[in-house]
């Protein structure tokens, strides 16, 4: 199994000086039970407003999607058995409380429930950060990636640079907190200052959502990958722990039991700035041309 380089700090590389050992979010969707305790805390801690209530038609989702009043999201997958691990059943991705348990509701029910909370991935190229005109998303001395409420002027350039359609602007009546402005995960920034776990991993019953370094918690992921895979559960694999992938790996990255498209996420995010050097070359050297195509076009019409 491959064995990832050290995980990069765009702290540093962004100037902090003295910057702790970067932050991050391993989830491990295996344990994931559904519970939605992430998301309770996430929005009791940073006072997010309540986006939904009622099932979208989707099991037992009724949040949808990452939003700027969803910070955390669980989904909900629902599939039908498939004969790919050793006995030929589809493992459930979760712990059984006794032993053939799983078997048992495989047999009864003919699926498997996927689930896991997703969330902001505060890449290490961060498109987000590249297009904001005001500066208001900066990164932060734990490597993390935020939005200052009271810079953002609400242009939503970051929203379309998002390769994971995380950030947006939030909606709601006139007088509401942070109304028209974009908002996304912190990874509880204000928490992370004064020396506390982030608030959807402190309320995780399973440890589904792990917090700490992310050089740490990557070496962890791969070990509970082998894991898995000695298990049987042969679909088991990382997401975003690459630091060579598109986006310089990510912050907050996932095992995964099947494809990343099955659970909404994209195969392979490339940081949407990527191409704009060039891009801005070639402009360039179009312009050069031009100028210099009409300079020549002048004087022969002097001559």
């Amino acid at each position: 199994m491959r064995r990832w380089s050290r995980a990069s700090n765009p702290a540093a590389d962004t100037g902090w000086i003295g910057a702790p050992s970067r932050k991050g979010f391993f989830t491990d969707s295996s344990v994931c039970i559904g519970c939605k305790a992430c998301e309770v805390a996430c929005k009791e801690w940073n006072r997010i407003p309540e986006d939904g209530l009622e099932m979208l038609g989707m099991s037992y989702d009724n949040t949808g999607a990452l939003g700027a009043s969803t910070w955390r999201h669980v989904a909900f997958i629902e599939q039908p058995r498939r004969p790919i691990a050793r006995d030929g059943l589809t493992p459930l991705p979760m712990v059984a409380a006794t032993s053939g348990q799983n078997a048992v509701a495989e047999a009864a029910t003919g699926i498997r429930w996927l689930m896991s909370s997703d969330v902001c991935k505060h890449c290490t190229h961060a498109a987000c950060l590249d297009v904001c005109p005001t500066g208001a998303l900066m990164r932060t001395e734990f490597g993390t990636v935020v939005v200052q409420d009271d810079i953002c002027n609400g242009c939503g350039y970051c929203i379309p640079a998002c390769p994971f359609g995380v950030i947006d602007r939030r909606q709601g009546p006139p007088g509401e907190r942070n109304i028209g402005i974009a908002q996304k995960c912190t990874l509880c920034y204000d928490r992370l200052v004064d020396g506390m776990t982030p608030a959807c991993a402190h309320a995780c019953p399973t440890q589904s959502i792990q917090f700490g370094d992310l050089d740490e918690l990557r070496v962890r992921a791969q070990r509970r990958v082998e894991d898995l895979h000695g298990a049987g559960v042969d679909d088991a694999r990382l997401y975003g722990a690459d630091p060579d992938d598109g986006i310089g790996g990510a912050g907050a990255f996932f095992l995964l039991l099947d494809e990343p498209e099955v659970y909404g996420l994209p195969p392979d995010p490339v940081v949407t700035t990527r191409d704009l050097p060039g891009m801005w070359r070639t402009a360039v050297l179009a312009g050069v041309t031009l100028m210099a195509g009409a300079a020549a076009a002048f004087v022969r019409s002097r001559s």
